[in-house]
């Protein structure tokens, strides 16, 4: 029997994914699932499900709740976190701020001024947490899902003696797109991916000895399926490979799409046939003119609208890592999947020696073992250079609470860069700084 502690558990619909991940394994099905979270109300709604879960397959499987984090990681064997800092406001300021200025965050939650204020109020918080780890259960791996992915892990490895492993669907995700793009069943598409989080390029693509690239170069002649990634196949057309993030969330990693409306309108003309095209200007998952999302956010598992006979009992596994991870270290079954883990100059070797990097990882009883990569093509290395720098300072704002660093992350920043003065961003992180006092006191 595990125990496997759930941080952030109010995160009502991801957590139910992976807890039914978990309990698929006939294997985990006696774990004790401690769910944590600091919203009573949001961790009751859980729990409910999660017992709902649990009784309607009969399962041996033990349902702790409690709002005391330490609680919760006293003796785990796994620890999963997915917190998020702040509630809706700061997200709401981080977007709508850097608009002003012209800059046109899609989602905001990994680079751009989004992502390096996001990781500036999240990193404390994720240390605390480790640092109780430290002391409740110092061998307990930690299945990071928090983003900034590679900010808050590059923290946790600079600061604890935990062992973090970054974990991002971003990879399965865009698998399953190209496997429909060049017509071959995801099972059977053979992949080799390394780069950064949602900056990861698959370097080669094959089925059965063959190599997919030619077809995925076909495929995107056809204006139906080039409408469904332009920027990822932009991308791959002037730089030679396929990366890991959507389309939509690619383009604030660069420069080159959302430096101007012009542009902005371009790409969202070209993908006409796609029937989220509107999910490009503004990821719904972000921002909507309107205020709606928030308005969700706000209101989502509202205690009247949640029923426990609605709770999906199925035990369907999704494609999510965590529970994967957790049956190989506990049973030997190996498996390869895709990882964030420290660099230490050995992984990628033309990247920075103490960046996050996402590689092939083996996971098996004896632990979890990264792949070496080498260098990867320079034109790709420079790109994720791009976003590591960001990063880097990100990390040292974060720790140092170092205002110098977090200005100059924003300034390094490839779309801040391309639209702003270096005086408009010390306006626009003024501004931030501003509304967002109450989580970042220690900038006021």
């Amino acid at each position: 029997m595990v125990k496997i502690a759930f941080i952030g558990a109010g995160s009502h619909t991801f957590t139910r994914t992976l807890v039914r991940d978990v309990l698929s394994f006939p294997t985990l099905q006696d774990s004790t699932l401690s769910l944590m979270d600091i919203d009573a109300d949001r961790l009751e709604r859980i729990e409910t499900a999660t017992r709902t879960l649990v009784d309607g397959n009969d399962l041996p499987a033990t349902v702790e709740a409690t709002t005391d984090r330490r609680e919760a990681l006293e003796g785990a064997d796994y620890v999963i976190t997915m917190i998020h800092v702040g509630g809706t406001e700061p997200v709401r300021n981080e977007i709508e701020i850097p608009r002003r200025y012209g800059v046109e965050q899609s989602v905001g939650d990994t680079l751009g001024p989004g992502g390096v204020f996001r990781a500036t109020r999240t990193i404390p918080t994720m240390l605390d947490i480790a640092r109780d780890m430290e002391e409740l259960c110092p061998d307990a791996p930690l299945l990071q899902h928090t983003n900034p992915m590679a900010m808050v892990c590059w923290a946790l490895e600079a600061e604890t003696e935990i062992d973090v492993y970054g974990i991002c669907h971003s990879i399965v995700g865009t698998a399953h797109a190209i496997a429909s793009y060049v017509d071959v069943p995801f099972e059977e598409l053979e992949y080799w991916v390394a780069g950064i989080n949602h900056m990861a390029w698959f370097l080669d693509i094959g089925h059965e000895g063959r190599d997919l690239y030619p077809d995925l170069e076909e495929a995107m002649t056809d204006p139906e399926i080039y409408a469904r990634d332009v920027v990822r196949f932009e991308t791959m057309d002037h730089f030679g490979r396929f990366i890991t993030e959507s389309s939509h969330h690619l383009s604030e990693y660069l420069p080159y799409f959302r430096h101007e409306q012009a542009e902005i309108d371009r790409l969202v003309d070209a993908s006409a046939y796609d029937p989220d095209r509107e999910a490009f200007e503004y990821s719904p998952v972000c921002w909507l003119p309107t205020g709606e999302y928030f308005d969700q956010w706000s209101e989502i598992d509202h205690a009247d609208q949640f029923d426990p006979g609605e709770v999906d009992t199925s035990l369907e596994r999704s494609g999510e890592y965590a529970a994967r991870i957790v049956h190989s270290l506990e049973t030997g079954e190996s498996r390869r999947m895709n990882l964030n883990v420290p660099n230490d100059g050995r992984l990628i070797t033309n990247l920075p020696d103490d960046a996050i990097v996402e590689v092939p990882c083996h996971v098996d009883a004896t632990g979890v073992h990264p792949c070496s990569v080498g260098d990867l093509p320079p034109q790709l290395a420079a790109l994720n250079r791009t976003n590591v720098n960001v990063q880097s300072l990100a990390v040292d704002a974060a720790l140092e609470r170092d205002e110098d660093a977090l200005r100059r992350a924003v300034k390094l920043d490839p779309l801040a860069g391309a639209v702003c003065t270096l005086e408009e961003i010390d306006g626009m992180v003024d501004d931030l700084l501003k509304a967002n006092a109450e989580y970042l006191p220690e900038f006021a």
